[in-house]
């Protein structure tokens, strides 16, 4: 299990991340959401050990990430631009990191070169984003991390090689128990994949949950009355979002399904539908809810 207990990061007086703690159960894939500049980059740089957090700790197994050589080997951190030594071919970065995870599965890192077919003697630099992108996923995968940590995974792949290197996570949590954290702007897919979410805004969380609990809590709701629509219910609601569409009235509410349905019922609408929200419009809302402004997804 991974445990991020207070951490807090400042760069030249400014704070980064605040106070943040969760953990993260063995065998789980963690989204980790946010607004640009919310802190996600930096947070995943200090639960991959590479960056020190300026208080705080994080753990994997009981045992602390930094400058912990024996419980790094145990993790693997791809981040948005991968990194390979210039003029290194596939083939060639795979030897460094033989040489440097004990794990180093050698039938795994061939089975994936064939299955994702990169040529493993060209030179890594010449091919695209999205080519690097998977020769980063099949070197993690062959060093046999516990723990990966993947920032903007997707970013690049096109159609079949996200529904590949998707099929090929999963097939790592259910046949090795694997552990990953994802940080994503591809909400459809974090929701997709992930079982747990957490959403930063300027370093601090502002909800972290269980995905299925995550979308239980808040709902789409679209209400119209006989006359006007009741005052009172507005204030009775806890709304993140209203809008009218002729006489339908649109909100996003926030509580309880059965007290919400309970309560809007109590006023005896004459159209009332209750309905479920993706993990992107979830993220609108909740993010309109501090000020920070987003287009409403729900008119494209």
């Amino acid at each position: 299990m991974i445990e991020i207990k207070s951490i807090n990061k400042a760069f030249e007086g400014t704070e980064i991340i605040h106070d943040i703690s969760f953990s993260v159960q063995k065998g789980s894939i963690y989204g980790l959401l946010g607004s640009n500049g919310a802190g996600k980059t930096t947070l995943l740089k200090i639960i991959a050990g590479v960056l020190k957090p300026d208080s705080g700790e994080v753990s994997v197994n009981a045992e602390p990430v930094y400058e912990n050589i024996p419980t790094k080997e145990t993790l693997f951190f791809i981040p948005d631009q991968p990194f390979f030594f210039a003029h290194y071919s596939l083939t060639q970065m795979a030897r460094f990191y033989q040489n440097t995870y004990n794990r180093w599965d050698e039938d795994r890192f061939q089975s994936l070169s064939k299955s994702f077919g990169i040529d493993p003697h060209k030179n890594l630099h010449k091919f695209s984003k999205g080519v690097q992108r998977q020769a980063a996923f099949i070197l993690a995968l062959a060093t046999q991390p516990d723990v990966l940590i993947l920032d903007e995974p997707m970013d690049g792949l096109d159609p079949v090689v996200r529904k590949k290197a998707k099929s090929v996570l999963i097939s790592e949590v259910a046949n090795r128990d694997m552990t990953f954290i994802i940080s994503s702007h591809n909400l459809r897919e974090v929701e997709d994949i992930c079982d747990h979410i957490g959403i930063l805004h300027q370093g601090r969380f502002l909800l972290e949950k269980e995905l299925d609990d995550l979308k239980s809590g808040i709902h789409k709701v679209q209400l119209a009355f006989k006359g006007n629509v009741p005052g009172q219910l507005f204030s009775d609601l806890e709304i993140l979002h209203k809008e009218m569409r002729g006489s339908v009235s649109l909100c996003i509410v926030r509580g309880d399904e059965e007290r919400v349905r309970s309560l809007i019922q109590s006023y005896h609408p004459v159209i009332f539908d209750l309905l479920p929200l993706t993990l992107e419009e979830i993220f609108v809302y909740e993010m309109e809810d501090v000020g920070y402004a987003i287009q409403n997804i729900m008119d494209q």
